[in-house]
């Protein structure tokens, strides 16, 4: 989708606004390269690109583009390494935010009379903090519970008879697992599930679904950009739409920055439109999707809509000269009815050669050496070598109440 001419004149507001900051990044960028204002798709796309890196140099207030009198709240990325980013919010930044999650309940059929269980973290992190915020602008019951604590999660879910469960993927199947082992399916009202956070194959949205008797609904958001809750998927499921009256997306080759047309996969590039504490101008956010082109059947097609996130571009791993994404394992793995949902990927360098090991869970009716040798084939088959399989009892590799890591590389360890 084109930028529009709304949209062309919120971003040079924007740009205008940025340029006249003597000391803030992107106004420096804009100074150097002779860009002044917005007026045409032409001048967008000449408008240069900006990456996690600048905003990291920017710690700590550098990104704020108001007074520090207009700044109401800070929020930071959840990453674990390197100099973390400080968002800068002022109060309309905030109100916003709650504006576009409520819409995402919304569009996941999310009610004044529903109880909403939120369980990822508060704090610094933007994830809880947003799905209250968005609860209470629409008016559903919030119980903020926060990460971890299962028994008391599962507790609640009972006593309170929670409608709508929010969580990563990682900890609604441990969940999911955990509803099953106790026999506690009849005893929960769920049916709603809203995740984000991290990508989910099919294989484990069936199993949460199959586990808690719900609707599944993938958010999308990050830290940078207000955080989760700037685009979901409808009830028509495929895809999520993105709030064009706050973020313009666009699809770029990774490589060459090319903006690639809808329906062609590349990395995921967000403008905000509207934002006042940390405006942010075509920053590549490496997630790896596409636009969906033609129009959607719940006729919201102002919005456009991402396809479910593959992977990063930055989480390829090169291994015997092949380019590979952990989302190819995957999918791969889901072909495998006989494997569960949850694996584990590790990098090692052995003799002088890397070797990749890929640990799947099965149960114990399944003949395991037979099985390691069809995933085996099936990834030479797929993608040109010969991984090593390891096969482990149900429930061996971690769950996690927040995000689960499942590639290890070794290699320089």
């Amino acid at each position: 989708m084109q930028i529009n001419e709304t949209q062309l004149k919120q971003v040079d507001a924007q740009v205008r606004r940025l340029a006249a900051l003597p000391n803030h990044f992107y106004g420096k960028r804009l100074r150097e390269a002779g860009i002044t204002g917005v007026s045409s798709v032409e001048d967008f796309l000449s408008l240069p690109f900006c990456e996690k890196e600048d905003l990291r140099e920017a710690y700590p207030l550098g990104l704020a583009a108001v007074p520090e009198s207009e700044i109401v709240r800070i929020h930071s990325s959840s990453g674990t390494t390197g100099t973390p980013v400080i968002v800068p919010y002022t109060q309309k930044d905030v109100d916003d935010w709650a504006i576009q999650f409520a819409r995402c309940y919304e569009y996941a059929g999310v009610t004044p009379e529903d109880r909403v269980q939120i369980t990822p973290g508060y704090g610094l992190w933007t994830a809880g903090i947003g799905f209250q915020a968005g609860c209470e602008r629409l008016g559903a019951m919030a119980v903020p519970m926060g990460p971890g604590n299962t028994e008391k999660q599962l507790q609640f879910m009972v006593d309170m008879q929670t409608t709508v469960f929010t969580a990563t993927a990682s900890y609604a199947l441990l969940i999911a697992e955990q509803v099953e082992k106790r026999g506690i399916r009849d005893q929960i009202k769920l049916r709603k599930l809203i995740t984000g956070s991290e990508r989910s194959g099919e294989k484990i949205r069936k199993r949460i679904c199959d586990g808690l008797g719900v609707e599944y609904y993938d958010i999308y958001g990050l830290t940078e950009v207000y955080g989760p809750g700037i685009g979901i998927n409808c009830q028509y499921g495929h895809g999520m739409h993105v709030w064009s009256d706050f973020v313009y997306v666009e699809i770029i080759d990774p490589e060459t920055g090319e903006v690639l047309p809808d329906g062609e996969w590349g990395e995921i590039v967000l403008t905000t439109l509207v934002k006042e504490g940390a405006p942010l101008i075509r920053f590549r956010t490496h997630d790896l999707s596409r636009i969906i082109p033609g129009d959607c059947p719940c006729g919201h097609n102002e919005h456009p809509r991402i396809d479910t996130i593959t992977g990063r571009s930055d989480d390829m791993m090169k291994i015997h000269g092949v380019n590979v994404f952990p989302a190819q394992i995957e999918e791969i793995l889901a072909t495998f009815p006989e494997v569960s949902s949850e694996y584990q990927i590790r990098l090692s360098h052995l003799d002088g050669r890397d070797t990749m090991r890929i640990y799947v869970e099965t149960n114990g009716s399944v003949d395991w050496e037979e099985l390691r040798g069809r995933i085996a084939r099936r990834v030479k088959e797929r993608i040109g070598f010969t991984p090593l399989v390891k096969i482990v009892e149900l429930g061996v590799l971690p769950r996690s109440e927040k995000k689960t890591k499942r590639v290890f590389d070794e290699r320089y360890d």
